[in-house]
């Protein structure tokens, strides 16, 4: 049975490569993209929005290029209400076997006025216009009221009927500035329901973010409330708060199904891996204590928990960490483990790398486990993240020698970095071996970026743990996050800055048109 056919099954829309991208910090290359693409298809996500074509060409190759792979899903692009916005996206989804337009247009009072500069007369033809115009070229198109929760009720019904009128088979309800509580949700997609005098003849479709931490509350409501498709994303990326998580999402779903008995069709044990996929991409940390994904969600410290799970897991676990795809290892790995172990190892982490990724993985294994007794799950996401991830990096880190100390003052950094294929090599001293190791990076590549944030955290305990590194980099309002691992903390910290001035290189080319959230 379709996901249109059945009353009760809920239309998944992920848009982490497109409104978790803009999340400041996070930038994703084609490569990230088309590995985000494969992992979310596999979970049987139905609608991913790829990108917004118009942004940028490297935004419309992402596009273009993920249309070409993606068979199972629909693959979606955002528009603004525009024809030159329209027409790119349009030409950016030719290759896809099943391609939706997403359009919008801002509906609230505040925005009209302050951001569009357009009456409200203005904006309902505008509607019609942009949907009539994107349904010349697809028949699946999604229209958006921008920042609807601050809508005129009268004024927003006007639009969604003429959306619908025009041929929009989605209507979007987003909630752009997280500024609804649940009650109230419930209540506007009633009024649309009972008001809108075509809107049986489209889907309802939520975006919610999630500034007041009620994006995934205001989007079960408005399930309840008969909305039957979530936009949501891995990790809950998004711009500002976040967007509602779409694996908190499924899984409340999943979990509550007494209480609310809609059905998806995610395969729920590949969340780990899109979650580590996405932190790994983005340089974005998940925090230990988030809901489903991090990694203090399954753990039981205190005594009476612990001494509860002991005796029945249900005590204090409402779902299983093998529904989520987390599954206890019964390989441990050392110094004499084989290829063979490894490439189980990564399939167990949920990792499935070609014959060259996984060969760059073990040999990378091999040159940790001589220096670590004991490898653990969380060093091996941590080494190909950090190894075979960022396979198209312009700029990498080829040797780092720091001397420093109470002998040696100020401290001296050597360094060699290959830049476009050219090995660069100088020495620098600073304050500290941090200091004097970026003052080498700058040297050898240019840049007016500013430091923002840099952190140091171990990956695993133990005085030979991996020390996880991020540095956060500004440039003309843009900002990237860039992660880096090694035993060595000085070497990952060289590898995080060095991977944000790559994320960097990608976001230059990057452009934000005005208008864009939804």
């Amino acid at each position: 049975m379709s996901a249109r056919s059945d009353k009760n099954r809920i239309t998944i829309f992920d848009t982490t490569m497109r409104d978790g991208e803009q999340s400041p910090g996070a930038s994703m290359n084609l490569d990230e993209k088309l590995r985000i693409a494969e992992v979310l298809e596999g979970m049987g996500v139905d609608v991913i929005e790829a990108g917004f074509p118009i942004a940028s060409d490297g935004d419309f190759e992402a596009v273009n290029e993920i249309a070409k792979v993606v068979k199972n899903s629909t693959v979606c692009g955002l528009a603004r209400a525009t024809k030159i916005d329209i027409n790119r996206c349009a030409d950016a989804l030719k290759p896809a076997k099943r391609s939706r337009i997403h359009t919008f247009i801002a509906t609230s009072p505040i925005h009209m006025k302050h951001k569009l500069q357009m009456e409200p007369e203005d904006v309902l033809a505008q509607v019609t216009e942009s949907v009539t115009h994107a349904r010349s070229f697809v028949d699946d198109v999604e229209w958006s009221a921008e920042d609807a929760t601050r809508s005129e009720h009268d004024f927003l019904c006007r639009c969604v009927e003429a959306a619908i009128k025009a041929g929009a088979g989605t209507v979007n309800i987003p909630d752009t500035v997280g500024y609804t509580v649940p009650q109230e949700f419930i209540e506007l997609i009633n009024m649309l329901r009972d008001r809108v005098p075509n809107i049986d003849k489209a889907v309802i479709s939520v975006h919610c973010h999630n500034d007041l931490g009620l994006g995934v509350a205001n989007s079960l409501a408005a399930v309840g409330a008969g909305a039957r498709q979530v936009e949501c994303t891995i990790n809950g990326l998004g711009e500002r708060a976040g967007n509602a998580s779409l694996e908190e999402v499924v899984m409340a779903l999943r979990t509550r199904n007494d209480a609310m008995p809609y059905t998806t069709g995610i395969k729920t044990e590949d969340i780990m891996k899109a979650s580590r996929l996405v932190s790994g991409v983005t340089g974005f940390a998940v925090q230990p204590n988030k809901a489903i994904v991090g990694a203090n969600a399954f753990a039981h410290e205190a005594g009476i928990h612990q001494d509860g799970m002991l005796k029945h897991s249900g005590t204090y676990e409402i779902m299983t960490p093998e529904s989520v795809g987390l599954t206890e290892s019964k390989l441990v790995l050392g110094k004499h483990s084989g290829r063979h172990a490894f490439i189980e190892k990564l399939r167990d982490l949920g990792y499935d790398l070609g014959d060259n990724a996984a060969q760059i993985a073990f040999k990378r294994f091999k040159d940790l486990a001589d220096l670590k007794k004991d490898v653990f799950d969380e060093d091996i996401i941590a080494l190909v993240d950090d190894e075979v991830v960022r396979t198209n990096d312009r700029i990498r880190v080829v040797e780092l020698e720091v001397l420093c100390g109470t002998k040696h003052q100020p401290p001296k950094a050597e360094l060699e970095l290959e830049i476009d294929g050219e090995v660069k090599s100088c020495k620098g001293s600073g304050d500290g071996p941090v200091d004097a190791a970026f003052n080498c990076i700058q040297e050898l590549f240019p840049h007016k970026a500013r430091l923002q944030l840099y952190q140091v955290h171990a990956v695993t305990g133990g005085t030979d743990a991996q020390a996880e590194v991020t540095v956060r980099l500004e440039e003309d309002g843009r900002t990237v996050n860039g992660r880096g691992a090694d035993t060595d903390t000085m070497v990952a910290s060289v590898k995080a800055y060095v991977n944000a001035l790559n994320k960097l290189l990608v976001k230059r080319q990057k452009t934000a048109p005005e208008a864009l959230s939804a």
